[in-house]
């Protein structure tokens, strides 16, 4: 569903993303696993259309994002790092404005709304929101069109332990109903609560694609997240 073939992305002097290989099968759940810093943003803005490759290309679907976008981005959702809505706007509105956009009618844009469980905030402005209510809207948003493909960076940023436990079942349901997600997190629990595979992010490089029990197993002999990406910086090398 994703393959991404070569990819390097450069910031001026500055290498973001280089020179990586990856394929994301349909219906599966990747997670890209790494440091602040270490390209994952990079990579899923790139998948989502929002950065051209200094060199390689990204396939969706068998569409090149970045030579067919409009076509390739009917197929993608995209859940960015840092959410903003209008501040003025209540999160009825903001949900109804972004189904608009993809052509979704009120009734379901409300559905969407009532299925993210806001409690009563469904007509409260975002000003009154907390960083955890925020994405949460964000994540109805994703989950308005029938896109094939969600990507998402970072999507338990604020969330509260309920907002994870609800997220965790989010991406269970996408999963049933055969979507292909993709999303990056710091965090070793995410990985395993819900990736099939995993990508290992370091400065920039795609360490390795693990099982998520092989990547248990290696955490377990290494001690500390730290200390795990040491250790696949050490086998990147090897292979060098």
């Amino acid at each position: 569903m994703i393959s991404i073939e070569h990819l390097t992305k450069r910031f001026g002097a500055f290498t973001a993303v280089d020179d990586i290989s990856l394929t994301v099968h349909q219906g599966e759940v990747f997670a890209l696993l790494g440091p602040n810093g270490s390209g994952k943003t990079t990579t899923l803005k790139t998948i989502a259309g929002l950065n051209i490759p200094t060199s390689g290309r990204v396939m969706v679907g068998g569409i090149d994002v970045h030579r067919s976008p409009k076509i390739a981005k009917r197929s993608i959702s995209y859940l960015p790092q840092r959410v903003v809505f209008p501040e003025n706007m209540t999160a009825r509105e903001v949900i109804r404005f972004y189904g608009s956009v993809r052509k979704i009618s009120k009734t379901a844009a409300d559905a969407v709304l009532e299925a993210s469980r806001f409690n009563g905030a469904s007509d409260k402005m975002v000003s009154e929101f907390s960083g955890g209510m925020i994405q949460r809207l964000g994540l109805a948003v994703v989950s308005l069109p029938d896109a094939p493909v969600l990507i998402l960076d970072e999507p338990t940023a604020n969330l509260d332990p309920q907002g994870v436990k609800r997220f965790r079942e989010f991406v269970s349901g996408q999963k049933q109903c055969g979507k292909t997600i993709i999303f990056s997190t710091h965090l070793l629990a995410e990985v395993e609560q819900l990736a099939d595979r995993v990508g290992i992010f370091v400065a920039g490089s795609l360490a390795a694609v693990e099982s998520v029990e092989n990547l248990r197993n290696t955490f377990l002999k290494a001690g500390t997240i730290e200390d795990l990406y040491l250790h696949y910086v050490g086998v990147y090398d090897e292979h060098e």
